[in-house]
């Protein structure tokens, strides 16, 4: 769902093979820096293992980049309803703070409140003020009869449902966003947990808003069987069928006595921020546990399968009675699990508040390091000096999905650089495949987002801090707020505003590597622990470090080009090119849908790598299990963690 960001009319979903959403929309605020930005000193990235996450040397500066981002956090608040802007430009002038906001902006606000006050920055006071003052708001805000789900825009003000957009008149769809639900119930629940000792009844509060919402009325339990095992949530619904929109009727899925409009796409890739919504139904008992195998690794292999970024290698494997085709994509030897479109929120985003990698050692505990050296190696790889690839705005105006090409199953990007650099290489084995126009292109001014590299502190934090001082100090995307939101580094060129989902995540990172995973207890309870870790543990994916003695060409690895999959923007949003967090668009679904009817052919059984790295993770396993989420945030995670 990532971001709002910027206005437009709404969206048309493009569902097909290969189709696209490309929206744009004024964000103004783009700067050029001097042409003359150095990159930070050459280094190789290591991509046979893992690295160290001491993040003991940088807590002065973290803490710094923390206090600075939430100034504009604060400034982006209505003081009198608690409710934040999307975003602000980069003076911070109430005047350019926008007119909607959504509620994963919510969500974010609440965990950036409380990341805040346990780091310092704030007195627990005024943390309490604010969190009450939210927590008041949305007690009255209206929501949907048959779920207790939240709509997609309001206005920051006053809390009114917007049903029409404030930048320039157009009709909204009033939709109701699986993902965007998934991240304001997170912050009712960090709220719920944290408040628990201090202020029982501001807890209480809290819980009962987040008790309130069914994910159950999102959850297709037919999902896109036969081609995945089980059933997966839908993007979301409109109440009643929207103008210019396209959505499937049915009745409510969690059996409330209502016809709903829901998306005609599912949110059916596994490494997708989507997932956060999945596991908060599972925790409540609204989705089944089944939910966890309702959604691609890879898109299967074979080349009735060829419209996708790579063809995958791995094999099948039983959870629970359930097959799961465990696919990979490679990389300069690694071999991952990819997202839709190569992006870091994709990937790290839930686990800033549950420990991935931690209860999934041999799924998740491999996938995420390897994401953050798949990015730092692109960065290499492109000649841009820096990495991090995320969707954000765009220096040159708008919002866009920015990510590795190679790493996500959406076979024309997310893209790095702003000339829309597409690798486009052959599908192995596939003559009649039409592919290989574009295998070792060169790539142009890329687009990198502070915000991933936040991200990517718990994997790699020297490599983190580095990005970040060469972000701020020599391409000088740094202003009263903390970092600008995106930064195009071989122009100069930056997108000088700040949005709130991106400066929620960088409060969580830091949150999370400075004060031990503080996001994480005020998330991941026992409660979440018992429900999601015996799950996670079971999972092994085909993920794998390049064997020390590989030389392979980037993106290559026997596996060919990239992957294909959904688009921008979400239903009812007006569309600027941004989705809003956690929601990313059709994502891997609508194109999915669109290849459900597609041939398939008989699944590969290559095998996992995961070799012996796999088995250290699943000895982990074994000492962390039981010790709960205290414990488990202790991280025993070498290269990871998403804060």
């Amino acid at each position: 769902m990532k971001r709002t960001t910027m206005p437009p009319p709404t969206l048309s979903r493009a569902i097909g093979a290969g189709v696209a959403l490309v929206t744009s929309a004024l964000v103004g605020g783009a700067i050029a820096a001097p042409a003359s930005a150095a990159p930070p000193a050459a280094s190789t990235v290591d991509t046979t293992g893992p690295a160290s996450t001491d993040v003991t040397p940088y807590t002065a500066e973290l803490t710094r980049w923390a206090a600075d981002t939430w100034r504009s956090m604060a400034a982006m608040t209505d003081p009198t309803t608690g409710l934040p802007a999307d975003n602000i430009g980069g003076d911070l002038s109430p005047a350019t703070a926008s007119g909607f906001t959504s509620p994963t902006n919510i969500g974010g606000y609440l965990w950036s409140t409380l990341a805040v006050r346990d780091l310092g920055i704030i007195g627990g006071a005024e943390a309490h003020d604010r969190v009450a003052t939210t927590i008041g708001t949305l007690e009255t805000l209206e929501r949907n009869a048959a779920s207790g789900m939240f709509y997609n825009w309001y206005s920051p003000a006053d809390g009114t449902k917007l049903t029409t957009w404030p930048e320039n008149g157009t009709v909204v769809n009033p939709f109701l966003s699986t993902v965007d639900n998934g991240w304001l119930a997170a912050g009712l629940r960090m709220v719920a947990n944290a408040e628990a000792d201090s202020d029982p009844a501001l807890s209480a509060r809290a819980r009962a808003l987040y008790d309130s919402m069914d994910f159950g009325v999102f959850y297709d339990p037919q999902g896109k069987q036969p081609v995945l095992p089980a059933g997966a949530n839908r993007g979301g619904f409109w109440e009643t069928p929207p103008v210019g929109e396209t959505g499937c009727e049915a009745p409510a899925y969690n059996g409330a006595p209502v016809t709903l409009v829901y998306t005609c796409h599912h949110y059916d890739t596994t490494v997708s921020e989507s997932r956060i919504a999945t596991y908060l139904g599972i925790v409540n008992g609204q989705i089944p546990a089944s939910g966890m195998y309702g959604t691609f690794r890879t898109m299967p292999d074979g080349c009735d399968w060829s419209w996708q970024e790579q063809r995958p290698t791995g094999q099948d494997r039983v959870y629970d009675g359930l097959t799961v085709y465990e696919g990979a994509y490679s990389y300069d030897g690694m071999s991952f699990v990819p997202s839709w479109g190569g992006s870091m929120f994709e990937a790290l985003m839930p686990s800033l508040l549950v420990p991935e990698e931690q209860w999934g050692p041999t799924s998740w505990g491999l996938n995420h390091p390897i994401t953050v050296a798949v990015q730092e190696k692109h960065g290499e790889d492109a000649g841009y000096g820096y990495w991090g690839f995320s969707p954000s705005s765009n220096p040159a105006g708008g919002y866009r999905e920015y990510g590795v090409d190679l790493a996500g199953m959406k076979a024309d990007g997310y893209l790095s650089d702003q000339e829309n650099t597409d690798v486009d290489q052959s599908y192995r084995d596939c003559p009649d495949a039409d592919r290989g126009h574009n295998p070792d292109p060169s790539f142009g001014d890329g687009v990198v987002t502070p915000h991933a590299s936040f991200l990517a502190l718990g994997y790699d934090p020297a490599a983190a801090v580095a990005n970040l001082r060469g972000i701020e100090n020599d391409l000088h995307a740094y202003g009263p707020g903390g970092f600008y939101d995106a930064v195009a580094v071989k122009s100069g060129t930056i997108a000088k505003r700040y949005l709130s989902l991106d400066q929620s995540m960088i409060l969580a990172a830091v949150s999370n590597a400075v004060d031990h995973g503080a996001m994480r207890r005020h998330f991941a309870d026992d409660q979440v622990r018992d429900a999601l870790q015996p799950l996670m543990a079971a999972q092994t994916f085909s993920a794998a470090w390049a064997p020390d003695d590989a030389e392979t060409v980037p993106g290559d690895g026997g596996a060919g080009g990239e992957t294909g999959g959904g688009g921008a923007g979400e239903p009812g949003q007006p569309g600027t090119g941004t989705q809003p967090v956690g929601d990313p668009g059709p994502s891997t679904s609508s194109l999915a849908d669109a290849t459900t009817a597609a041939p398939t052919t008989a699944l590969a059984a290559t095998g996992s790598r995961a070799g012996d790295s796999a088995a250290w993770w699943a000895a982990l396993a074994l000492i962390t299990v039981g010790t709960g989420s205290a414990g488990l945030v202790a991280r025993a995670s070498r290269r990871r963690r998403d804060a």
